[in-house]
């Protein structure tokens, strides 16, 4: 029974592991875009 409840859970566990990457992966992403808008736009500002 221990081998079986072991086996859930590092199955379990291994879908962990790229779900966390990708969202650091996309928050970093969409933090970038808006620093690189604001850096592009800042331009064009009309004194």
């Amino acid at each position: 029974m221990t081998g079986l409840t072991e086996a859930l859970a590092a199955t379990s566990h291994n879908n962990d592991g790229p779900g966390a990457l990708l969202r650091i992966v996309i928050v970093v992403g969409v933090v970038g875009a808006a620093l690189l808008a604001w850096f592009l736009l800042r331009g064009y500002k009309q004194d």
